[in-house]
């Protein structure tokens, strides 16, 4: 019946509105009477039109009843506060959550599907409305049960339902489903043939900018939270050959999320969409962040230490270097027992040192890559026989027992590094082992043999047996008295060992009782004799063949290394050349002046070169293969990777002055260079115009040492004890040049200096100094001297500067280029420069400049620097030299 007819049934007088549209004729009666009447109107109206309809809260509590609930629900009208989900049908449930959940979450109106139980009829079908409402404050929801005629527009929605079934279990089945969905937190949207959204998910809205009014609108039409320029493609990728891909894709927020297509089948095997979720996979890349960031901070870590372990391992070789030297040259002159002794534990300690040192090379080279196993057939007794010998008197010394088993087997393996191995195994034996006996022998198991070292050391706790082959790591048994283990060095003995074995593929086992020793084992395999191919036996020792002398090219920066390399070598009857840098040692051999038989060179140069290369050089120059020893303080991968690459015999610094003359000597005899055997000074005899070399030394020993040296190296030598004797002597028409040492007992050397350019005698004159007094060299340049050398200088520095000033001398081109040169450095700094400058040729120090000059004393070191660069000089004799050679023609 209309709403009117209803109206004019009640109210056939008058008009009434009823509604915001509608107006009714009504006639005015008393107030009680209109009210029994709307209430009337009302409940005609709701029984005839209203839905079902409850209101609850958040507990799910009824609250009001409106409609014909009956029809839906098990439950009495006037029994309220009954819990909505105790009197709606069980399969109603879960759809029933899932759109309270929904309209609680996007807080609108929200759709569910009903079905009559055991009514099969698909148009009994019946839609469920949830609208979220608020009264005094508490949040309520209004569940409306709508009947329609046919199927509801959300199941119509569900890929699963495309062809609706008449069947009640598959509707209840789509509703299950869709309630799963909703309650995942997984974005998901399911796209037809033509990639159409057909139903998406309430987590699809954190990826696409997405409402329920874009259902059946193309993918490419919604607006996605994040660039994703392959979904499209990947999408109609899928749906062509039903594969899955899947990507990660970042977020505007800065989430992942891991994006999947897959295809959506039917029954009957076909691809009728597609279906895409986004899993935020953000913790997992938090996780994979970290793990890398905490990677990087390792390795800069790891790499921090190797390249400090390299610095600190180069810093340390120079300065230990000198010592082996030493060490090695006062082993050849010290007489006496007790003299011997105390060379002897010089010796032991630099052994030591050295050995820490060359620890860390071999880890550094291991890491490196340069170490390559060459593995063959070979007798273990060759390997295990020259270790006991090498570690026999170190037992003796100790008072310890060494006992050692030969074995006749043969073995499979690489047999320096196994001797590596072994030696390392037995250090640490006689390290840890105070009082007892050692133990080197060799069990046969089937196809492998065991090297086993026995020791009754102080032994290893059970918990550290196998950290002792971690890297910088010792164990100390119990018991141990820590102030004996200061010799134990850097506990990189059994790393080493560890990552040879690894190389090898020698496996290593351990066993070991605190306080009574351990045994440590290397398993090899066996090899086969070859009757035909035996391996020779080794030699133990090289007997020593005639010596040979060479003229050997020395290429090192270090002064006092130099020094003492030269000292070892004369002494070994060689002819030798020294210089400090590269590009002087080409120049020799350029020039002819030299032609090595072999070279000898430090790896760091100055100015960035480095011996390999200026060895490489010189062999261009001669045309031939020259052999070459490069000593090296750099255990740096890639400098590691270059000496192993190149045709070179490379030490480690610091090397025993024993060892380089042993190592001069094979590479000598393997190039079959023969030199006679009679002393430097017979191989170059002077020519009658050679100039005479004038030295003035009060010191016996080192005026006979440099006279021994010029001669050598072709040279006429005069020397002379004092001032005196020399002005006696000399007369302006002397050739040559004058080597005067600055302090002489008498007359000075500057003296004896003023007083020849005052007979007119012009010949170039070298200072000696031991002062490195600036002022003076200033005095002795204007004095007329050619050069300023410092002590200590070496024979080798002495003579180039000799032949510099003679060169100087004897042509005025090149001297007049030289002042041109010198000139324009000087017009180069600034006017603070030169105020600073000249105060430092007058001998000011920095501290006094600073408080004249009212400025820091950083501020007049960073301008003394300044003009060492810019003057192109390394010290402040040279830095004199330089300026005196500009200002000869002002003063």
């Amino acid at each position: 019946m209309p709403l009117s007819a209803i109206a004019q049934a009640l109210h056939p007088q008058g008009t009434e509105a009823i509604g915001p549209n509608i107006v009714v004729q009504t006639e005015r009666t008393p107030l009680s009477e209109q009210s029994e009447l709307a209430d009337l109107c009302r409940r005609a109206i709701l029984e005839g039109y209203a839905p079902a309809t409850v209101l609850i809260n958040r507990k799910h509590q009824c609250l009001y009843w409106l409609g014909p609930v009956q029809r839906y629900l098990r439950a009495l009208p006037d029994n309220p506060k009954q819990n909505l989900f105790a009197i709606i049908p069980r399969s109603l449930h879960a759809e029933l959550r899932s759109a309270l959940h929904r309209a609680d979450e996007e807080k609108g109106r929200t759709m569910a599907v009903g079905l009559h139980q055991g009514i099969p009829d698909a148009r009994l079908r019946y839609d469920i409305a949830v609208q979220p409402m608020t009264s005094g404050g508490e949040d309520l929801f209004l569940v409306s049960f709508l009947d329609t005629a046919g199927p509801s527009p959300v199941a119509a929605a569900l890929p699963f339902h495309e062809e609706q079934s008449d069947e009640p279990l598959q509707g209840a089945t789509a509703s299950v489903i869709e309630n799963m969905l909703y309650s995942t937190d997984v974005a998901t949207v399911f796209l037809d043939r033509h990639l159409n959204i057909r139903y998406f998910t309430p987590a699809t809205r954190s990826v696409f900018d997405v409402t329920m009014g874009d259902v059946g609108r193309h993918l490419a039409d919604i607006n996605a939270r994040a660039p994703d320029p392959t979904l499209l493609g990947d999408a109609a990728a899928v749906l062509n050959d039903g594969v899955a891909r899947e990507r990660e894709i970042r977020m505007a927020n800065g989430a992942w999320h891991m994006r999947r297509v897959v295809p959506y089948r039917t029954r009957e095997g076909g691809t009728e969409g597609v279906v895409i979720t986004f899993s935020d996979v953000s913790a997992q890349h938090r996780a994979h962040e970290a793990l890398t960031r905490a990677k990087r901070a390792a390795e800069r870590a790891n790499a921090a230490k190797s390249r400090f372990l390299a610095t600190a391992s180069h810093d340390l070789r120079q300065p230990l270097q000198s010592l082996a030297l030493l060490q090695g040259l006062l082993e050849k002159s010290v007489e006496g027992e007790r003299s011997q002794k105390l060379v002897r534990s010089f010796r032991d300690t630099l052994i030591s040192m050295s050995g820490m040192l060359n620890a860390l090379l071999d880890i550094n080279k291991i890491e490196a890559g340069t170490v390559y196993p060459r593995i063959m057939t070979c007798r273990v007794n060759d390997v295990l026989q020259r270790l006991n010998d090498e570690f026999s008197y170190g037992a003796m010394e100790k008072g310890l027992s060494l006992r050692f088993v030969p074995s006749s087997l043969l073995v499979r393996t690489d047999p320096r590094l196994l001797e590596q191995m072994i030696r390392n195994l037995m250090s640490n034996a006689l390290k840890y082992t105070r009082r007892g006996k050692i133990l080197l022998g060799c069990r046969r198991h089937e196809d492998a043999l065991t090297i086993e070292i026995w020791d009754s050391g102080v032994g290893i706790a059970a918990h550290e047996l196998q950290t002792i082959f971690d890297e910088y790591h010792q164990a100390i048994g119990d018991g141990t008295d820590m102030a004996a283990q200061t010799d134990l060095g850097l506990g990189l003995g059994l790393s080493i060992v560890k990552r040879l074995s690894t190389l090898l593929g020698h496996r290593i086992q351990v066993r070991s009782v605190p306080g009574k020793g351990s045994v440590f084992s290397v398993h090899v395999a066996l090899g086969r004799e070859d009757v035909q191919h035996a391996p020779p036996p080794m030699k133990r020792r090289n007997q020593p063949g005639p010596a040979l002398h060479g003229t050997i090219l020395v290429v090192e920066d270090d002064r006092k290394v130099r020094s003492l390399i030269e000292i070892g070598l004369r002494d070994e009857q060689h002819l030798v050349y020294a210089a400090d840098d590269g590009a002087t040692a080409m120049d020799l051999v350029a020039k002819g002046t030299v032609a090595p038989t072999l070279i000898l060179a430090d790896y760091n140069l100055p100015d960035g070169a480095n011996g390999i290369d200026v060895a490489r050089r010189i062999r261009s120059i001669l045309g031939r293969s020259i052999p070459t020893i490069i000593l090296t303080g750099d255990i740096t991968a890639e400098a590691l990777r270059i000496l192993s690459s190149e045709d070179c015999l490379y030490m480690p610094k610091p090397v025993s002055l024993g060892d380089l003359l042993k190592a001069i000597q094979l590479l000598l005899q393997a190039s079959r260079i023969e030199h006679t055997a009679a002393p430097p000074p017979d191989i170059r005899a002077p020519s009658p115009d050679t100039p005479t070399i004038f030295v003035v030394e009060d010191n016996r020993d080192t005026r006979e040492s440099l006279q021994e040296f010029f001669e050598a190296e072709g040279h006429r030598v005069q020397t002379f004890p004092n001032g005196e004797t020399i002005l006696a002597t000399l007369d302006s028409a002397a050739l040559g040049c004058l080597v005067i040492d600055m302090r002489l007992p008498g007359m000075s050397g500057l003296d004896v200096l003023r007083t020849l350019r005052g007979r007119g005698v012009k010949l170039p004159i070298v200072m000696i100094t031991g002062a490195g007094d600036v002022a003076t060299a200033v005095a002795a340049m204007k004095a007329g001297a050619s050069d300023f050398i410092e002590k200590p200088v070496s024979p080798a520095d002495l003579l180039a500067s000799i032949t510099e000033a003679l060169s100087r001398s004897s042509n005025t081109g090149a001297e007049n280029k030289r002042q041109l040169e010198a000139k324009s450095r000087l017009a180069h700094l600034t006017d603070r420069q030169r105020e600073i400058l000249d105060r430092v040729l007058a001998g000011q120090p920095s501290k006094i400049i600073a408080q004249d000059l009212d400025l820091s004393q950083r501020t007049v070191e960073a301008h003394r620097a300044a003009i060492m660069r810019r003057m192109q000089v390394r010290s402040l004799p040279a830095l004199a030299r330089l300026v005196m050679l500009a200002q000869t023609d002002q003063g």
